[in-house]
């Protein structure tokens, strides 16, 4: 029988995988706090566990992201908007308190709101996250002092979710902790953290997956479902996992995870969706109808042509376009030489639902900062995609300075913010390259370098393909199998101790 020492050092902590050792850029970096890990540094003997410090890292970073909203805070959200752009710090909390009825104590769905928007834009628990920071909100003040304190409240609540999602992320990949120092170090998630509420539909994907790692398909699916009644786009997580379960004939686990994120969205939808049709299905009208905007391709198209697409045919295409992705992923994963692993593909879905969009909000970063550092955890590839994600959010605000400057014509012209756009699509697609070429030679992988299979995988690490597609269904006679070190219970140990 194994003791509680050997099996908390051998089984349920393996040694840890330093990105100091294999990464140049990590190790050049290190030299701030000493350098890099050596020979004989003592792992786990503090209480400064990696865990622990990456939160930390990530409160710090998700905190200077609320100071580089001062001068918003301060007035830039109430008089003179055209501040809040050439500060860079616009946000849409403030102004969606007083716009969407929270500070009248209106219902979400339910009331009818004054102006054009006759609902709440925003998928259910979304919804409900605002109206719970609404009734946090201290009663009394002037209208300014209830949007600075409905925008407070509402930062406390995200950072909540930003450590919940370092939590998560540095977990997930067991022996790669320090990776979610991508995460907390990533100058996009602090700039973006508080233009909106995407942080809590991310939090609840991020801890679906290390559900998912643990091997928990129907905790991963009631997560993934709560997500997907945040914002839409988690969903297509399940299109990852289709795939994968496909090749490795995971079928059961797969119907648990599709069977939890239907149940726990039912659950979270009907009491809205019942009762207030009209106000619940807003924003999937709201989707649906609205025209090209920023920060996407169509955009570019639209203001360079005369005869400009109209919003029903850029519906179509972009869904064409989106399925069209799908396919080549699924194909990429029945032919890849291995089975990829599901954070690849996790971030590839996700990246081209952002890349077919009709529109692109900076805040959208967040959507695939956990994904990259989980796919391609790799110091110069995840910084050169996140200075072209900085880039595109200053351009952005730079733009809209212009266009709300008049005559002055301060800022970014629309020929500049075009090219911001294209920097920001190159740099996502530079990196969907690097994951692209990472599955189709397994050897480049930096997680599968250290000797791990599918760490994010959890049913599927280290299982068998039972269908595969192409060249990769007959490999090469000299192929070696993976295999990874495996803990035998009575086999003896170094010391000559049974495990």
């Amino acid at each position: 029988m194994p003791s509680a020492e050997t099996t908390q050092s051998s089984v349920h902590e393996p040694d840890p995988v330093p990105p100091t050792k294999d990464d140049e850029v990590a190790r050049s970096g290190s030299e701030l706090i000493g350098g890099p890990l050596g020979r004989f540094a003592l792992v786990g003997t503090s209480w400064w566990t990696p865990v622990r410090i990456i939160v930390l890292v990530a409160i710090g970073m998700f905190a200077l992201g609320l100071v580089q909203k001062a001068p918003c805070y301060n007035g830039g959200w109430f008089y003179g908007a055209g501040s809040q752009y050439t500060h860079a710090c616009y946000s849409d909390i403030p102004h969606l308190y007083q716009g969407r009825g929270f500070a009248d104590d209106l219902v979400p769905y339910f009331d009818r709101l004054p102006g054009d928007m006759e609902y709440l834009e925003y998928p259910v628990l979304t919804g409900v996250f605002m109206e719970v920071a609404s009734w946090l909100t201290p009663d009394g003040g002037s209208a300014q002092t209830q949007g600075q304190w409905y925008w407070f409240v509402n930062a406390g609540m995200l950072m909540v979710c930003a450590a919940v999602i370092a939590v998560c992320v540095t977990r997930t990949h067991a022996r790669r902790p320090w990776d979610g120092l991508l995460v907390a170090l990533a100058p996009a998630f602090a700039l973006t953290a508080t233009i909106n509420w995407d942080l809590l539909a991310v939090a609840l994907t991020a801890a679906a997956m290390l559900m998912w790692s643990r091997g928990r398909p129907l905790a991963f699916g009631v997560l993934l479902g709560l997500a997907t009644a945040a914002k839409l786009y988690p969903v297509v997580l399940l299109g990852a996992l289709l795939v994968l379960c496909w090749r490795a004939g995971k079928w059961r686990d797969f119907g648990r995870a599709l069977g939890g994120t239907a149940a726990a969205w039912v659950v979270v939808n009907g009491p809205v969706m019942v009762p207030a049709f009209d106000g619940w299905s807003k924003f999937y009208r709201f989707s649906k109808e609205r025209g090209v905007d920023f920060g996407s391709f169509w955009l570019i198209m639209a203001q360079n042509s005369s005869d400009p697409l109209s919003t029903d045919t850029v519906n179509t295409l972009g869904t064409l376009l989106m399925l069209l992705c799908c396919v080549g992923v699924a194909a990429l994963t029945l032919t890849a030489p291995r089975r990829p692993r599901f954070a690849q593909l996790a971030f590839l879905l996700v990246a081209a639902f952002i890349l077919t969009n009709k529109v692109y909000s900076p805040q959208y970063v967040l959507w695939l900062i956990p994904l990259a550092a989980l796919a391609r955890p790799k110091w110069r590839d995840f910084l050169i995609w996140q200075a072209c994600e900085v880039m595109y959010f200053l351009g952005i605000w730079m733009y809209l300075a212009y266009t709300t400057s008049g005559d002055a014509h301060k800022g970014l012209p629309t020929d500049g913010y075009h090219w911001a756009i294209g920097v920001h699509l190159l740099g996502t697609l530079y990196l969907c390259a690097m994951v692209v070429r990472d599955i189709l030679m397994p050897e480049r992988d930096p997680v599968r370098k250290a000797g791990d299979d599918d760490p994010s995988g959890g049913v599927l690490d280290q299982a068998p393909d039972v269908f595969v597609l192409g060249a990769g269904a007959y490999p090469p006679k000299d192929a070696v199998p993976f295999e990874s070190p495996q803990v035998e219970w009575g086999a003896p140990g170094a010391d000559g101790r049974s495990l």
